[in-house]
């Protein structure tokens, strides 16, 4: 059994720097669980201490139903699969993945078995006698990969193992991550700022900001529930828009109103902000192109386009509504230019309104 479990886990620098003040996470078996959230947020040293290369300072961590805290990385069952692949240079494909088991002292038949069986998985069989610098990136971290499969871990752990490659190689490589896991149904651990790649590869993805737990959630929880601003944010590409908006009340229900627009919501949970300031939360492909519409219905507003981006099938319109920045995701269809005042709409079914002062979310 291959559960991760931290309870009260604080991990505290010599120089008094705390990056985890109180870490509390449960990871149950043969999941793959994405750690996410921008630079500094805390996820690798995270990572470091499920490894065992950065102590815990406070606080247990369990691998299963045993406490590891002071367990030696070589005991924990893990392998871990890096940012720079740390192949060996001066071996071949075929001894960088055999060493962990020659030092294991495995029978030889036994070792060569296992590598041949990774590298038929991994489609490295043509590359086996190789050495490293004649590999591309894809390649390399594919042999990185095998090293660690081929010692059947409890667990894996991957600290941002795509930000070398390329745009392609990246989406190339996610899928064959993802794929490995669910042949080898064990659990996986994964590092990344990248939330594109927290998206597509984790059944559930934890959202990181200063060392503490925003959200832990399945992607589309995240995506079409978040807890406050900071992961209504960094969660979408490109992000949500927020919006300053005063609520209003109007019969049974309450508007939105920012300039001249009127967005009406029908929230019981809004009646206690009657008359007060929210961020009002709208991602780009929620705002739509009404090329009949008037401003003055219940969801539209006029905007000036400041700048476009084409897409392809699709355009970004960078805009300026009532002196307020948004973005909109509308499709190539709909014919616009620059430095035009136009009208389009909000879906209101889609619309998150945030608390302006905790950031936490009041309604969805």
């Amino acid at each position: 059994m291959a559960s991760i479990t931290f309870k009260n886990v604080v991990k505290t620098y010599d120089n008094g720097v705390t990056v985890v003040p109180d870490l509390n996470l449960e990871i149950k078996d043969k999941e793959f669980i994405v750690l996410v959230g921008p630079s500094g947020c805390g996820k690798s040293t995270t990572l470091r201490m499920i490894a065992g290369l950065e102590d815990v300072s406070s606080g247990e961590l369990f691998i299963g139903d045993k406490v590891v805290n002071t367990v030696a990385p070589k005991d924990r069952d893990i392998a871990m699969v890096f940012q720079s692949y740390a192949l060996y240079p001066h071996m071949t494909v075929r001894d960088n993945m055999a060493f962990a088991l020659k030092l294991r002292k495995e029978p030889q038949e036994e070792i060569d078995k296992k590598v041949n069986e990774a590298a038929k998985i991994l489609e490295l069989e043509k590359y086996l006698d190789r050495k490293p610098k004649a590999l591309s990136g894809g390649q390399r971290q594919r042999v990185a990969l095998g090293r660690a499969m081929v010692r059947k871990p409890a667990v894996f752990l991957l600290d941002e193992p795509l930000s070398n490659l390329d745009a392609k190689l990246r989406t190339e490589m996610r899928s064959q991550i993802a794929a490995l896991h669910k042949r080898l149904e064990t659990t996986f651990v994964y590092v990344t700022h990248d939330q594109t790649e927290a998206m597509t590869m984790g059944d559930r993805i934890v959202v990181m900001k200063d060392g503490y737990v925003q959200q832990f959630d399945t992607p589309q929880n995240l995506y079409n529930y978040p807890c406050n601003m900071f992961v209504a944010g960094f969660i979408g590409s490109p992000q949500m828009n927020f919006m300053d908006v005063t609520v209003e009340k109007d019969g049974d229900g309450q508007v939105l109103v920012f300039g001249d627009s009127r967005v009406a919501v029908n929230k019981p949970e809004l009646n206690e902000y009657i008359g007060k300031e929210v961020v009002m939360g709208i991602r780009p492909e929620d705002i739509h192109a009404n090329s009949n519409a008037h401003v003055g219905a219940p969801s539209e507003f006029s905007a000036f386009i400041n700048h476009m981006e084409m897409m392809g099938s699709e355009n970004y319109l960078y805009l300026d509504a009532y002196g307020q920045k948004m973005l909109a995701r509308i499709p190539a269809r709909y014919e616009f230019s620059e430095d035009t005042t136009v009208t389009l709409s909000i879906d209101t079914g889609k619309i998150h309104v945030f608390d302006k002062e905790t950031q936490k979310i009041i309604c969805h």
